[in-house]
């Protein structure tokens, strides 16, 4: 249902690395309590309810572990699943399932957390013609990974880096000497493809950014009968601009948010304030090799 598409292949790099960082010279708990021919058969299951994202990713580290170890999914990415429910099944070396273990657990539980949260955000907006995006307030080396996690709970993605749309903000705009001169100066240099976002904190600033042209206006940090005055502002003179609104966006603020007409709400703490769901791998029946 979720693809991480051209990201695959860079992945495994960064698996390559991650494994590197934790296995190091070699897991010497395994190796020395484990025979080396040991086989078993391993169920991954979650421990509390949630949105499950990253079985693709799990998949993809006991591969680079070993590609021999069969890995069986029982559901898919975007599912909800509750307290017990066993998500995938692996069979193959007990050694390298056990070295595989912690990543792989690692990287689901984090983005299922991401998941999680941005679903309980895309039910609170549900019936209003709004869309939640992330920011880049992502964790260093897991962009992508997070990104992919608020697909995954029902969100969409803002700019992934300062590489693909240009956001005016505070610094830019005083180091600029103001909006008109940032927007120009952005709009003489870029491809016409690209968008010009705009922070405004004020309706001084809303109308500036209107002046000068700006494709997307943020609405940053404004109280609600502001915000509302901003949006009928912008729509009235130019409905064709795109509103975000942004900063402080709590779960319990979303949807009176959403109420004051914005098309877009970015909430930073999809990816950088959330709680990774409990998820444990457990060893089943002995296999063969098993010199018992």
């Amino acid at each position: 249902m979720f693809e991480l598409g051209s990201y695959d292949y860079a992945l495994r790099g960064q698996i390559r690395a991650w494994l590197a960082e934790d296995v190091g010279s070699g897991d010497v708990t395994t190796e020395t309590t484990i025979p080396a021919g040991h086989r078993s058969k391993a169920i991954i299951h979650v421990k509390e309810n949630g949105i499950i994202a990253g079985l693709p990713v799990a998949r993809l580290v006991f591969e680079v572990v070993d590609p021999s170890l069969r890995f069986h999914a029982f559901v898919q990415d975007g599912d909800s699943v509750t307290k017990g429910e066993i998500l995938a099944e692996v069979e193959g070396s007990t050694h390298s399932l056990l070295t595989a273990e912690r990543l792989a657990l690692n990287l689901m539980q984090r983005m299922s957390g991401v998941a999680t949260k941005t679903r309980k955000y895309v039910d609170a907006l549900e019936g209003l013609p709004v869309r939640l995006v992330d920011t880049r307030k992502t964790t260093p080396g897991h962009r992508q990974l997070e990104k992919y996690a608020v697909r995954v709970g029902g969100g969409a993605n803002h700019r992934f880096g300062l590489y693909d749309a240009v956001m005016i903000k505070d610094n830019h705009i005083k180091g600029a000497g103001g909006i008109r001169e940032a927007v120009e100066a952005s709009r003489r240099q870029i491809p016409h493809t690209m968008k010009i976002e705009v922070e405004a904190e004020s309706l001084e600033q809303v109308e500036q950014a209107l002046a000068a042209g700006a494709d997307i206006i943020m609405l940053d940090n404004m109280p609600a009968p502001l915000m509302t005055e901003a949006v009928k502002l912008i729509k009235g003179r130019a409905p064709h601009v795109i509103t975000e609104a942004s900063g402080g966006v709590r779960l319990d603020t979303v949807r009176g948010i959403a109420e004051c007409g914005v098309d877009v709400i970015s909430v930073g703490g999809l990816t950088y304030s959330f709680d990774s769901l409990d998820i444990s791998l457990d060893l089943g029946g002995k296999k063969g090799g098993d010199p018992s």
